[in-house]
């Protein structure tokens, strides 16, 4: 399952990903907003960032106006590693090389045709292990408090 959630300028992207993913049978849990009407992201990143970390939700995509708030808010969830994408290259890497649970992206900065195809790429990328397995076990030390590689 995966985990939706926009604040009031993501709205739009997310209802068009909530309708490619029931055109193509894919299970989410929207956990909002429900409208344009002006909210907090921090709110609805940190639900999303939850429900993936805890398990609830495999993955997660989070919509903002520009995606970096919301991405920003997320990344404070311990386990989170959320990553904001505008292009085919990123979607793939972000999932491929940094093992990202959570996509995020921009409705005022991103096209709905876009979006969709961000949002497939990053669902059918698998994570690449190797040599990226090293660094995203940094990125887990620096969950864990460490302040320093050195």
């Amino acid at each position: 399952m995966i985990a939706l959630g926009c604040d009031h300028g993501g709205f739009n992207l997310i209802s068009a990903i909530k309708k490619h993913f029931d055109e193509q049978g894919i299970a989410y849990k929207d956990f909002g907003t429900y409208s344009e009407d002006s909210v907090d992201y921090p709110v609805y990143a940190c639900k999303v960032a939850n429900a993936v970390v805890g398990g609830e939700c495999e993955l997660g995509i989070l919509c903002c106006g520009t995606g970096i708030g919301i991405s920003m808010a997320a990344n404070k969830i311990k386990g989170v590693r959320a990553a904001v994408v505008s292009n085919d290259f990123g979607a793939e890497m972000t999932r491929r090389h940094n093992h990202a649970n959570i996509l995020c992206m921009g409705g005022r900065v991103t096209s709905v045709e876009d979006a969709l195809r961000y949002t497939d790429i990053f669902l059918n990328t698998p994570e690449e292990g190797g040599r990226h397995d090293k660094r995203v076990a940094m990125l887990t030390e620096l969950d864990n408090g460490i302040t320093s590689f050195d």
